[in-house]
Formats: structure tokens, C-alpha cells, sequence
């Protein structure tokens, strides 16, 4: 379980060091905003994957793609400063599909709710199938 704790926060660090080194070092104007959102390191330490959501385009994806793809070793010479182990891991950056998600996640309640309106708009108009009252009362 120590391995395990000692990896989530190199991948922390890892993260921070990133992120504040695409802010501060790397100079690229392909690169576009930016936002790290999770880093995962394996359990020997030897390789991180960083995964990032881009705010604009497909073309400032892919350019974004392309700056950071450039940019990584850089980074990862920030990183190796910065965490101070015996071995630097190789950085790879992946597009993390969460922005996607989210936004697909929106549509499909905003889609929802219309239903339920239309649904709520059918039941005002809605009258009972049998009688009005369809219990039996004593006299």
C-alpha cells in the first residue's frame, strides 16, 4: 500500500510541475488553454500519462496536440528537477475526453427535462380511464 500512496503523490506533483510549466516555460503559440486534469503514474515510477482538456476548436486541439506533443521534453526535464528521484518518467499526454462527456451529459438532460414537461403537459389534459370515482362506497 506505501508503493501505492508514494505514486499518487508523484503523480501530484507531477501535475502541479506541469501545469505550472505550460503556464510559465513552455512558449509556444499553439498551444491553447490548457488544462491538466489528471495524471496517472505506474508503479515503478518509469512512466506518467498526463491527461488534458483543450477549451476552443478541433484545430486548436489538434494544435494543442502538436505544441505539447513538442514540448514534452521540456517538461519532463521540469519534471525530473522538480520531483528529485534516481529516474525521470517519460511523460505522454492524452486528450481526456471529460469536457466531451459533460457536455453530451448536458444535452441529454436538457433533453429529459423537455420530455418531462411534455410529459407533465399530457397528465394536466389526462382523464381517468373507468369512473371519475372508481371506489365502491357504502350507502
Amino acid at each position: 500500500m506505501g508503493n501505492s500512496h508514494r505514486t499518487g503523490r508523484v503523480a501530484d506533483r507531477i501535475k502541479e510541475v506541469v501545469a505550472s510549466a505550460l503556464e510559465s516555460k513552455v512558449k509556444d503559440p499553439r498551444l491553447g488553454f490548457v488544462t491538466i486534469t489528471d495524471v496517472r503514474v505506474t508503479g515503478d515510477l518509469q512512466s506518467a500519462s498526463v491527461f488534458y482538456t483543450v477549451f476552443g476548436s478541433d484545430e486548436e486541439r489538434s494544435a494543442t496536440a502538436a505544441a505539447l506533443k513538442s514540448a514534452t521534453g521540456l517538461l519532463r526535464s521540469e519534471v525530473g528537477h522538480a520531483l528529485g528521484t534516481r529516474l525521470t518518467p517519460t511523460i505522454t499526454f492524452f486528450e481526456d475526453a471529460l469536457g466531451e462527456s459533460a457536455s453530451n451529459f448536458e444535452t441529454l438532460l436538457d433533453e429529459v427535462k423537455r420530455h418531462d414537461a411534455e410529459v407533465a403537459k399530457i397528465r394536466e389534459s389526462a382523464k381517468p380511464a373507468g369512473e371519475a370515482d372508481p371506489y365502491k362506497h357504502q350507502r
